[in-house]
Formats: C-alpha cells, sequence, structure tokens
C-alpha cells in the first residue's frame, strides 16, 4: 500500500510539474493610418470574451472585426483561434491563410506555431 502512494505522489509530482503551453493569445489591431475605429472597437470586444473561454461570442466580434475590415492580419488571425477552438478547422486555416496574407510582417503572426501548423506556406499565395 505504502508503495502505491509513493507511485502516485511521483506521478502527480511529474503530472503537474510538465511545462503548461500558453494558448495562443488573440492579437490587438495595429492602429495604422486609416484603421477603422469600429473594427478595432470589435476586436477588443473579441479579446475580451477570448480570455474569458466564450469562443462562440468572440468568434462573433472577430468575424465583425474581419468584415469591416478585411486587410487587417490580427482579424484573420483571431478568427482563425476561435474558429480551432470550436473544432471548426477547415474554417480556421482558411483564415490562418488570410492571416499570413495580410500580415503585414507582425512576427507573432508569421511566427504562429498553430497558423504554421494548419496553413503551410505550401499552398499558392501564402
Amino acid at each position: 500500500m505504502r508503495k502505491l502512494i509513493y507511485v502516485l505522489v511521483a506521478f502527480l509530482f511529474v503530472f503537474l510539474s510538465a511545462p503548461v503551453f500558453a494558448d495562443d493569445p488573440a492579437l490587438k489591431f495595429p492602429m495604422r493610418e486609416g484603421s477603422n475605429a469600429s473594427a478595432h472597437k470589435h476586436n477588443e470586444e473579441g479579446i475580451s470574451h477570448y480570455n474569458q473561454g466564450h469562443y462562440d461570442v468572440a468568434l462573433k466580434h472577430f468575424e465583425m472585426a474581419s468584415s469591416i475590415d478585411s486587410s487587417v492580419g490580427e482579424a484573420h488571425y483571431n478568427v482563425a483561434i476561435c474558429l480551432d477552438k470550436l473544432d471548426r478547422h477547415g474554417e480556421a486555416t482558411n483564415h490562418f491563410y488570410a492571416a499570413r496574407k495580410n500580415a503585414h510582417g507582425n512576427n507573432a503572426i508569421l511566427g504562429s506555431g498553430i497558423l504554421n501548423a494548419h496553413a503551410p506556406m505550401k499552398r499558392e499565395g501564402s
């Protein structure tokens, strides 16, 4: 019995001390000249809901931001990570490609592991 307890304690110690990988965070909009304030507001609201785990509500805000200004890579990226959380991976992949196309050099997008897993560089135009 004592050995079983030691094994369980050791297992819990190893399990709980394993590195925890942070989720990919939702990205803020860059405020460039000509940025749309309404799209920015929807993105901020989406980030708030995303951080609370309300992925369906966050998705609606991110989709609105993306529809207002489809040239912002962060909007597509945020839509994609929500779709991924909701197990809608095919749709997420399309938005990850759009995020890369509209990244404007943003390393948070271009270097994202989840983006590169969904949308490898092989696809035409990416």
